[in-house]
C-alpha cells in the first residue's frame, strides 16, 4: 500500500505550510503529492512551485477539470511538468459537474463520457507524438472545423518531445459506466469516496471495462487511489463526527437536486434514503440537521480512524479491495508521520 499527500485546493488564500509538508511526506516515503482545483485555484501551478523543492516524490493532479482545457494544453501543462520534474507526473482527471462546468468554464456537460474519451485520446496523441494530432468531431475536433473556423488549421505534433509516451493518466469516476470507462482508457482510477465493503460491486464495473476490445491495461497493472481520511486517535466517535459537516456539505450541496454524483456515490453503498434526507435538509437551508442526519457508520465506510493497531488491521480489508496508494491529508507536519507510520510502518 502506497501513501498519497492530497493538498487540495486552495480556500479563500494560499494555505501556510505546505513546503513542509511536502519535504516530509517526501521524506516519509510518499509516493505523491496529488493537487486540485475547482473553481479558484490551479492544480498544475502548486505542483510546479512545491514540487521544484523536492527530488522524488509524485507529482500527482487530482483532479483537473476537462472543460478547463483543451485536451492539447493539459497535454502541454503535463509533459511540460513531466520534463522539469524528470517524469514524476500523474495526470488525474475528471469531468466535474454541470454547475461548475456550465456555471463557471461556460461549457456544455452534456455527454460527459464522450467527451473524457475523446479527451484522453487527444492528450495519449500528443505524448505519443508519432503522427499530427487529428481527431473527428463532435468533441474536440482537431483540427477545428465547425462554426467559425476559418478552414486554414492544419494537424500538428507537438514541438518539444514528451519524455513519457507513457505519463500515467488516472480518471476521477463515480458512476458506473464512468468507472467502466477508467477501466477501459486509463491507468487508474481515483475515487473521491471509496468503501471496501462494496469492492465486488466496483470490481463487476471495472471488470466490464477491463474486458472491452482495446482496454489500455489489466487488473494487475491498474491503480486504484482513493481519497481517505486516516485519524490514529482514541477519540473514534469524535472524530467521525468532526467529518459529518464536509459530507453533509458534498452529498446535499456539491452537485443540483438532481444531478449530484456524489450523493449518488454514497447511495450505491446502501445510504440512498439517508442521502436524500440529507440534501433535501441541506438545500432546505437547514444545514445543521443536514449534518445531523449524516450516519456515523457512512463516515467510518470511508475513512480509517482509530487506534494504530486497529487501522494497521483495518487497512488488509481496503489491500483486498484492490486499493494500491491512499490518498491522506494531514493539518501538521507531526500527524503526517503518524498516519506514516500506521500506514508504511515509516
Amino acid at each position: 500500500m502506497e501513501l498519497g499527500l492530497q493538498l487540495g485546493y486552495w480556500q479563500a488564500s494560499p494555505p501556510a505550510g505546505v513546503l513542509d509538508l511536502v519535504l516530509e511526506a517526501e521524506r516519509l516515503g510518499f509516493a505523491a503529492v496529488f493537487a486540485a482545483e475547482a473553481y479558484g485555484s490551479d492544480a498544475f501551478t502548486p505542483l510546479a512551485w512545491w514540487g521544484s523543492h523536492t527530488g522524488r516524490i509524485g507529482l500527482g493532479t487530482s483532479i483537473v477539470q476537462i472543460s478547463a482545457r483543451t485536451p492539447t494544453a493539459t497535454a502541454m501543462h503535463a509533459l511540460t511538468l513531466d520534463h522539469l520534474s524528470g517524469g514524476r507526473v500523474v495526470l488525474g482527471m475528471g469531468v466535474s459537474g454541470p454547475q461548475v462546468v456550465e456555471g463557471w468554464y461556460g461549457q456544455p456537460f452534456a455527454q460527459p463520457l464522450a467527451r473524457t474519451r475523446a479527451y484522453v485520446d487527444v492528450i495519449r496523441q500528443v505524448l505519443a507524438r508519432e503522427a499530427p494530432v487529428h481527431r473527428p468531431g463532435p468533441h474536440h475536433p482537431i483540427p477545428y472545423d465547425g462554426p467559425g473556423s476559418l478552414g486554414l488549421g492544419k494537424p500538428l505534433k507537438p514541438i518539444v518531445h514528451p519524455l513519457r509516451a507513457d505519463l500515467p493518466i488516472w480518471l476521477g469516476a463515480e458512476g458506473p459506466k464512468n468507472i467502466a470507462l477508467t477501466a477501459e482508457i486509463a491507468d487508474g482510477w481515483l475515487p473521491i469516496y471509496y468503501s471496501p465493503r462494496v469492492a465486488a460491486t466496483y470490481r463487476t464495473w471495472l471488470a466490464e471495462g477491463f474486458a472491452r476490445p482495446g482496454a489500455r491495461t489489466t487488473p494487475d497493472r491498474f491503480s486504484i487511489a482513493p481519497t481517505c481520511q486516516v485519524v490514529v486517535t482514541d477519540d473514534v466517535d469524535g472524530t467521525l463526527e468532526a467529518m459529518k459537516p464536509m459530507l453533509a456539505f458534498y452529498i446535499g450541496g456539491m452537485g443540483a437536486k438532481d444531478v449530484n454524483f456524489h450523493k449518488d456515490v454514497f447511495a450505491r453503498m446502501g445510504y440512498e434514503a439517508e442521502a436524500d434526507e440529507i440534501q433535501d435538509l441541506f438545500l432546505e437551508g437547514r444545514r445543521d440537521e443536514a449534518v445531523a442526519a449524516v450516519p456515523t457508520q457512512l463516515a467510518a465506510d470511508i475513512s480509517l480512524v482509530g487506534s494504530m493497531a486497529r487501522i494497521r488491521d483495518d487497512l488488509a480489508q481496503w489491500e483486498e479491495a484492490g486499493v494500491t496508494m491512499l490518498i491522506v491529508s494531514a493539518p501538521s507536519v507531526e500527524q503526517l508521520r503518524t498516519v506514516a507510520e500506521a500506514v508504511l510502518g515509516a
